[in-house]
């Protein structure tokens, strides 16, 4: 019995194939398409499947050009040889749920993962020493901290968990957000992974790590939960701090420039006040999105420019939200001359209740939003006037 492999083979019985159908030629046949005929043209047909080791020079290749792509996104080409890229973490999942807590190994966990992220920081200033805390964000010495922590430094020596101490060197900071800028030279430092503090919700529970009144042994760890959100505080500088996460944590003076970070151990925020209120003590923090935008525009700019509506205002009250049948708003207490308010038409006793569809219950949460945008940006404000909803389209400009 013989076996059939390939019904398409040609020589086996009948007629050949005609020449254009064949992947082989008769040397008798070359001669009429100009080839000579101790010449074998090549058979036209589909490329081969790349081997195991074509495959994976390519796969080489194209993970060498998203490296590169990644980097000239992020601004980081220059005519000089690149050496090696920074690492930043950021959390690509919500605030995760109180289960992660549930018990001492919770806790623990998330402070050995994020401990070494944490410094001291000790500072000389033209109005004394002082101490606070910081947050490496970056592999290649960044930090974030406090701006009244490091405000005026002259000096300032950055203490590692792991008994380190280096010198730092201020970039810039922003009073206003109480958010400060530090670079400690080197590579390789352990960073912490940045969170959001969108959608954050009250009650959900939270830790606070920082180095509290300079004290040896490393970072401290609080628990508490988010008591509070889009809190307005008071400093001794005079400029008073808006949108605040408020936290039952305790919060040791010196822990200013730590993080709160919620379940997983995502930061949420910069640690940045402790204030006394009725009932107790809380912890404040500016939330993470707004100081890692200022951190970003410290590094490229050198300055902050936050843009500005030019609205002085009051946040509605109860009676009045229900009256109007929403959950909030910021009345309009004062427009400011030459302001975009002033150009736009937004007039006093209009309510503001959305900017770019994002909902706004107050004045903190507004100049929060309004911080979030820069100079130059136009932004729809959502407002209410006479029992009435409208919008406009304002144009933002720096603060004079």
């Amino acid at each position: 019995m013989s076996l059939d492999d390939d019904a398409d083979d040609v020589g086996q019985g009948g007629p050949p194939l005609p020449p254009e159908d064949r992947l082989w030629r008769h040397p008798s046949e070359l001669a009429r398409h100009g080839i000579p005929g101790g010449t074998v043209a090549p058979p036209h047909h589909r490329p081969a499947r790349p081997t195991a080791v074509t495959a994976a020079l390519i796969a080489g290749l194209a993970g060498a050009a998203l490296t590169t792509g990644v980097i000239a996104v992020t601004g980081s080409l220059s005519p000089r040889v690149i050496e090696r890229q920074v690492v930043e973490k950021v959390a690509v999942t919500p605030v995760v749920s109180s289960p992660m807590l549930r018990g001492e190994r919770g806790v623990v966990g998330v402070a050995e993962r994020l401990s070494p992220a944490i410094v001291r920081l000790d500072v000389d200033t033209t109005r004394g020493e002082a101490t606070g805390s910081g947050v490496l964000f970056r592999d290649d010495g960044l930090l974030l901290t406090s701006a009244h922590v490091v405000a005026g430094a002259s000096a300032i020596s950055v203490l590692f968990a792991d008994g380190r101490r280096l010198d730092g060197h201020l970039v810039g900071f922003d009073l206003p957000t109480d958010v400060a800028l530090v670079d400690v030279e080197g590579t390789g430092f352990a960073v912490a992974v940045l969170g959001t503090a969108e959608h954050l919700e009250v009650g959900a529970p939270t830790i606070a790590i920082g180095s509290p009144l300079g004290l040896d042994g490393g970072p401290s760890v609080t628990t508490g939960v988010i008591s509070a959100l889009d809190r307005r505080i008071d400093t001794v500088e005079g400029e008073p701090l808006h949108g605040m996460i408020q936290t039952d944590a305790p919060v040791a003076p010196g822990s200013s420039g730590g993080a709160l970070v919620d379940a997983s151990g995502a930061v949420i925020g910069i640690m940045t006040a402790v204030a006394a209120e009725p009932g107790g003590r809380f912890g404040f923090a500016t939330p993470i999105d707004l100081a890692h935008r200022v951190a970003d525009q410290l590094l490229s700019a050198g300055e902050i420019t936050h843009g500005w509506l030019g609205v002085e205002g009051a946040d509605l009250t109860t009676e009045e939200a229900k009256a109007l049948s929403i959950a909030g708003g910021a009345r309009v207490r004062r427009i400011l001359p030459g302001s975009p308010a002033a150009a736009f038409g937004l007039a006093v006793d209009d309510v503001i209740t959305e900017v770019d569809d994002v909902p706004i219950r107050s004045i903190s949460n507004l100049i929060v939003q309004l911080r979030l945008r820069d100079p130059g940006n136009d932004v729809v404000i959502g407002y209410w006037r006479a029992g009435r909803h409208a919008s406009i389209t304002v144009r933002l400009t720096k603060r004079p």
